[in-house]
């Protein structure tokens, strides 16, 4: 079997079920595990990302009613592999190549199989990894692997139950802002936390800051989609120039924290786990295995 992936975490997934070797292509975005990046990028983004979040906002949503791409599919690299699958994402067309994409971008391979993964929901991801294991012909690998995940789920559960439940908002996006949706609040729920405000299992858009305001969480969690920790940290000095954010309660007392949104909040992937570990560590100092902090998330006076 020979697979191109063109979804971040269809790559994880394939290389959890042991089928690393497999892959023969990846997208732009694909990274973990390290290795991956060794193998030759099928695709980019059809505009320049490293502008503000305000102008990639307004880009994408001017791109999306012209009808106009968000990614370049290179063709006739993928038809050089000669894949048996290709995956891609079909339940957002902002975050990913969707199979929609690849139909556009005339990559007709008659003997390829295209697979397109819709995962709203921590469920949507289980079902995510069935399918590929159901693709690659590893029914019996997929459902240890999803097993495998559910255990470390419960585990986090496990740890923070009784505790009390902080209140939180997550930002998926800071300008403008947008309430983390999808599987995010199943895992500030998984985490023990109180989330004030979210999308459980719908996607996310764009609401008023004030918003924010009026839910005055005590900790604040900014992670945005497709910003690893470092870019995220320089949405920073975006969020300060708001009229509102001085007045939250979380910024008044140090509790905003900033993280790896690429990674791991917002990748419907084998990241979910380790994320709700993370939501531990930042609501409750609860520590699953190596720390985090500082490393995955930092909170906002360690900013460098």
């Amino acid at each position: 079997m020979r697979v191109v992936s063109l979804l971040a975490s269809a790559t994880e997934i394939v290389c959890a079920l042991d089928e690393g070797g497999s892959l023969v292509g990846r997208s732009h975005e694909c990274d973990n595990p390290p290795w991956v990046r060794s193998l030759p990028p099928c695709s980019e983004t059809a505009f320049d990302i490293s502008v503000s979040s305000r102008e990639i906002d307004a880009e994408v949503t001017r791109r999306i009613r012209s009808g106009e791409p968000l990614y370049r599919v290179h063709t006739e690299l993928i038809r050089s592999l000669a894949p048996d699958l290709v995956i891609a994402q079909s339940h957002c067309e902002v975050c990913a190549v969707t199979p929609g994409d690849v139909a556009r971008s005339g990559c007709a391979i008659p003997s390829a199989t295209v697979l397109g993964l819709s995962a709203g929901s921590v469920d949507g991801i289980f079902e995510s990894i069935r399918e590929i294991a159901r693709a690659l012909g590893k029914n019996q690998a997929g459902a240890a692997v999803v097993e495998c995940e559910r255990r470390r789920l419960e585990a986090v559960r496990a740890k923070t139950a009784g505790r009390r439940r902080p209140s939180v908002v997550m930002l998926e996006w800071a300008d403008p802002v947008f309430a983390m949706g999808n599987w995010g609040p199943e895992l500030v729920e998984i985490a023990n936390g109180d989330l004030l405000l979210g999308n459980r299992n719908q996607h996310s858009f764009a609401i008023p800051g004030e918003q924010v305001l009026e839910a005055n969480p005590e900790c604040l969690i900014v992670a945005p989609c497709g910003f690893n920790l470092h870019r995220a940290g320089q949405e920073r000095p975006i969020l300060e120039a708001q009229p509102w954010w001085a007045r939250l309660r979380a910024v008044q007392t140090g509790r905003v924290a900033f993280a790896d949104g690429n990674l791991f909040f917002n990748r419907s992937g084998m990241t979910i786990s380790r994320t709700a570990e993370i939501l531990a560590e930042i609501l409750h100092g609860e520590i699953s295995g190596t720390p985090t902090a500082g490393v995955h998330w930092r909170w906002i006076d360690q900013l460098g």
